[in-house]
């Protein structure tokens, strides 16, 4: 079933994973591919080039053989940067637009192009500053903006570009034009969590062989499905708990107890001290992150007491795509713990086991059900891999930590009281590093500020933030200010992804 597939063509665009992402929800098999990698594997039932950085203007821009794909006679669509490349290819040109289009546009349909069946005038999200300036005399333009400026094309009964990006939520209708693009296609495959699932645990079979697997646990979403796949995949397996200080509160006793109603055996290792002894007196945020990513290898070289054949770890897509550091096109956007230079080069190796890489948050929640783990454990809040640190600007110290935990803890208590936990995608405290004057017991005082946020996403490639009702949020600020000593100031955060990313750090 998985020999064939819906294959999007990875430009560098930070919305390409999310073609795959509308696909699969579609009910079609989709993966992302490097330019070059697409000859490899065979034959595709239909191609999407992504959006991208660059300019297809750019000595060195990323190109695609048309050649050999138009030779495959299957449906293409290019999208942004897409649609300017084969603009280019088909004999067209494209030049710097006169500003930088950015954001929301309507997109009316014209000359009934397949592409667009069911859709009628559409708000769509643009994000390009060349345009096509020229086209070749075979081309169709079969949709305009409000201007008159063509924003889709048709260069074949197949083949045809879009200015937009179907794939991100504000694109009213991209679905719609996504499962007109597919039913194109002939026989395009099917996708189902439970099939996948088999598949995954088959590669992982062919992947493992008779190796020994090392997995790092947190008790976060990935980190248990993986352990659960890996556990019901029947493969030599040491699942290993790091509480390295950086947990909220009472959490390594929550992960212990999860794992046992889960029946996969896990060791824990403590190691808080050394942990924050790594960290005393460095608040760069990436070499923080950089310092825990190694330091982490280092206490499951040090607790397995041998040579790790193979290191499995829960890295999900947007991990990959923000680090760009999977060969990507991609422009960085901060170091994952998981994408250090050392897992780096373990993957040239060939022993880091990621099966999970390919799939968002909501894909392996969905994964973790058909495993049959309980709604709780896969309904709890994404929680970073560096832990508290990344909520800790500026250099992590016990102090500041006791005071998120006690924050966070008060938070998601009232969240759960309230229906909100499970109605928004992540929520936590973060210390703000700055301290503020205010007013106890009729006593100045001057202590530090919390601040606590909660986002709603799809997917954490963009993001929201909650709107969480005023006696919510009162009631919070309320029991924070009055039992967690050395706050005396709590802001809500209300900032959107982009520009600001989840975490603070």
């Amino acid at each position: 079933m998985l020999s064939r597939q819906i294959a999007i063509i990875d430009f560098g665009s930070q919305y390409t994973q999310l073609i795959v992402r509308r696909i699969r929800e579609l009910g079609y098999y989709s993966r992302l591919f490097q330019p070059e990698e697409l000859k490899e594997t065979g034959h595709p039932a239909a191609v999407i080039l992504s959006g991208g950085p660059r300019s297809t203007r750019e000595e060195g821009a990323p190109d695609i053989d048309w050649e050999w794909l138009s030779s495959l006679g299957v449906p293409v669509l290019g999208v942004c940067y897409g649609m300017q490349l084969l603009n280019l290819k088909h004999g067209g040109q494209v030049s710097p637009g006169t500003k930088r289009e950015y954001g929301p546009a309507v997109m009316t349909p014209e000359g009934g192009s397949a592409l667009f069946a069911g859709v009628n005038a559409s708000q769509v999200w643009m994000s390009h500053s060349d345009t096509c300036t020229a086209l070749a005399e075979e081309t169709k333009v079969i949709a305009r903006n409000a201007d008159g400026v063509p924003v889709a094309l048709q260069f074949g009964p197949r083949v045809f570009g879009i200015q937009f990006h179907p794939e991100v939520s504000h694109s009213h209708e991209g679905s719609q034009m996504l499962a007109n693009f597919i039913a194109l296609a002939d026989d395009p495959p099917r996708f189902e969590m439970a099939s996948f699932k088999d598949h995954l645990i088959g590669e992982i079979r062919k992947q493992v062989g008779d190796r020994k697997v090392v997995c790092g646990v947190s008790g976060g979403v990935d980190s248990t499905v993986l352990a659960v796949l890996l556990h019901e995949a029947k493969v030599p397996l040491r699942a290993v708990f790091v509480d390295h200080g950086l947990l909220r509160k009472d959490e390594a006793a929550e992960v212990q107890a999860n794992f046992a109603r889960l029946g996969v055996p896990i060791e824990t290792v403590y190691c808080a001290d050394r942990f924050l002894g790594a960290l005393a007196g460095e608040t760069d945020p990436e070499k923080k992150r950089k310092i825990i990513g190694n330091l982490f290898l280092d206490v499951f070289w040090d607790a397995i007491g041998e040579e790790v054949e193979l290191f499995a770890q829960g890295t999900l897509y947007p991990d990959v795509i923000e680090s760009a550091s999977s060969g990507s096109i991609a422009s960085k956007i901060k170091t994952h713990h998981n994408r250090v230079d050392r897992i780096l080069d373990l993957q040239k190796e060939g022993r880091v086991l990621e099966p999970l890489a390919d799939l968002f948050k909501d894909e392996v929640r969905a994964l973790g059900a058909v495993l049959g783990i309980d709604h709780d454990i896969l309904w709890r809040h994404p929680f970073p891999g560096p832990g508290l640190a990344v909520r800790c600007p500026g250099e992590v110290t016990e102090e500041k930590l006791r005071i998120i935990r006690e924050c966070d803890a008060i938070y998601m208590e009232r969240l759960r009281e309230t229906g909100w936990y499970e109605k928004v995608w992540q929520a936590y405290a973060a210390l703000i590093p700055v301290k503020t004057v205010g007013v106890k017991g009729d006593e100045r005082s001057y202590e530090w500020a919390i601040s606590i946020r909660a986002v709603t996403s799809e997917d954490a490639m963009t993001a929201d933030w909650a709107r969480l009702p005023f006696e919510v949020l009162a009631s919070i600020s309320n029991e924070i200010l009055n039992n967690v000593k050395g706050i005396n100031r709590v802001l809500y955060d209300i900032s959107t992804k982009p520009p600001a990313s989840i975490e603070w750090e």
